[in-house]
C-alpha cells in the first residue's frame, strides 16, 4: 500500500508535541550554501581549541554523509527557560555565582535524545524499514541552519536561532530519516537593524553580525577551554562561572519567551542564589555528587575551581575571599593555582584602593586646589 507522506508528516508533528517538543519542522539535507561560511570561520581560528570542529570540516554541512541514505532532517525545538531563572538576582550581585540558564536543571542531551528515539520508534511502527539517527548537539551537524530551513526560526546576529514570539531559550535536536517526507518552508525572519547582542557582549565575541569568535566567548572560556583563561579576558567574565546568557538577555525577541513546562529543566536547589565562596569550598567529591545528571559536570572539578577563582578575583574585596583562595592554593592543580594567584592580586589591589579612598569632599578640595580655583567654585 502506498504511503501518504503528507499525512505521515502531520502525524509526526503531532507525536512530537505529545512527546514534549514545542515544534517540529522538516527539511532536506542540502547545506551547500553554508560551506563557504563554515570554511571562513574555521580559517579565522574562531573555533579556538575545539579541534573537533576543524577535524570534521565540511562534514558539518553534509548531514546525508552522517547516515547514508538520509533524505530528510526532522528538526525539533524544546523550550528550557526555568520559571525561577533569577537573572537579575545573580548578575547584579558579584559575590553570587552566575550559571547559564540552560544548565540549571538536568543535562538536556539525554532527555532530548530519549524523546527523539521515542519519536523514531513511532515512525518505525508505520515504516518498519526506517533508517534513522538522532542528534542532540552530539555530532558534526549545523543544527541552526537546518532548523531555519525547517521553519523553526532564523539565525540571529548572535548566531543563535530566534523565533518571533518565542525568542531563543530552547534546545534543538535532529532526527535524520531516509523517507521522502514533504519539507516545510524556510523561516524568513531577521533581526532588522537591532545590534543589542553585539554591543552588549562582555568580551566583544560577536565580531560581526552572525559571526562569533569562540575564543572570546565566555561560554567557550568557561566550558570548552581546557587551559588557562587569557588574562586580559578574566576581568570581563565577572561572576559567570559556567556559560553566559548576556546576548539572549538583551535580545528583544526574548521579552515574552515562554517558560519551560519540563520539570527536569527547572532550577535545582544547589544552584539557588549560591555564593561564590560556598561553591569554591566544595571538594571534588561534593562537586561530582551535586552535579550528577547536570551538564556542568562535563567541565570537571579543575575547571570548576578555575572559573570560580576568576569570579572571586572579580568580586569586591573581602578578607574571606583572600583566605579561601590562599587555603585552596595549598592543594590545587597548577592550572588552578595560576588563576588563584591572579585572583589574589586582584583582591590585593581592591583592598589597597578601599583603604586609600578619600571622602568625596576631600577629593573635591584637592581638585579645586590643583586647578587654582576659588574655594567656592
Amino acid at each position: 500500500m502506498a504511503i501518504d507522506y503528507q499525512q505521515l508528516a502531520a502525524q509526526i508533528k503531532q507525536w512530537a508535541r505529545q512527546l514534549g517538543f514545542q515544534e517540529l519542522g522538516i527539511t532536506a539535507t542540502d547545506l551547500s550554501t553554508e560551506e563557504p561560511k563554515l570554511k571562513a570561520w574555521l580559517e579565522q581560528g574562531y573555533h579556538g581549541d575545539m579541534q573537533f570542529m576543524a577535524e570534521h570540516g565540511m562534514l558539518r554541512a553534509r548531514p546525508a554523509e552522517l547516515l547514508p541514505g538520509t533524505l530528510r532532517v526532522l528538526s525539533v525545538r524544546m523550550d528550557y527557560l526555568p520559571a525561577a531563572a533569577g537573572f537579575a538576582t545573580n548578575l547584579a550581585d558579584p559575590t553570587k555565582a552566575y550559571i547559564s540558564r540552560y544548565a540549571l536543571g538536568r543535562d538536556y542531551h539525554k532527555l532530548v535524545r530519549s524523546r527523539l528515539k521515542k519519536l523514531a520508534q513511532k515512525i518505525s511502527n508505520e515504516i518498519p524499514e526506517l533508517g534513522f539517527r538522532p542528534f542532540v548537539d552530539s555530532a558534526p551537524v549545523l543544527e541552526r541552519p537546518l532548523a531555519q530551513r525547517a521553519g523553526l526560526g532564523w539565525v540571529g546576529k548572535h548566531s543563535l536561532l530566534l523565533e518571533r514570539g518565542v525568542g531563543s531559550w530552547f534546545f534543538l535536536g535532529e532526527l535524520l530519516v531516509d523517507i521522502p517526507l514533504p519539507v516545510d518552508e524556510p523561516h524568513q525572519g531577521d533581526c532588522g537593524s537591532c545590534v543589542a547582542c553585539i554591543t552588549s557582549c562582555p568580551t566583544g565575541a560577536i565580531v560581526a553580525p552572525y559571526v562569533v569568535d569562540g575564543r572570546r566567548c565566555i561560554s567557550y572560556l568557561t566550558i570548552e577551554l581546557k587551559t588557562a583563561i587569557p588574562e586580559e579576558l578574566r576581568p570581563l567574565i565577572g561572576n559567570r562561572i559556567y556559560g553566559c546568557d548576556d546576548c539572549q538577555l538583551v535580545c528583544p525577541e526574548n521579552r515574552e519567551a515562554p517558560l519551560s513546562i519540563e520539570s527536569d529543566f527547572q532550577r535545582r536547589t544547589q544552584w539557588q542564589d549560591q555564593d561564590l565562596l560556598q561553591l569554591f569550598a566544595w571538594d571534588e567529591e561534593t562537586f561530582l555528587r551535586l552535579t550528577e545528571g547536570s551538564a556542568i559536570r562535563r567541565i570537571g572539578f579543575e575547571r570548576w575551581q578555575r572559573n570560580i577563582a576568576v569570579a572571586l578575583g572579580n568580586a569586591p574585596y573581602q578578607s574571606e575571599i583572600t583566605d579561601a583562595l590562599q587555603q585552596a592554593k595549598a592543594h590545587c592543580s597548577v592550572l588552578v593555582a595560576e588563576h588563584i594567584d591572579w585572583a589574589l592580586a586582584q583582591q590585593k589591589r581592591k583592598s589597597w584602593q578601599a583603604a586609600n579612598l578619600l571622602p568625596r569632599s576631600t577629593e573635591r578640595l584637592i581638585r579645586i586646589i590643583q586647578k587654582g580655583l576659588p574655594r567656592d567654585a
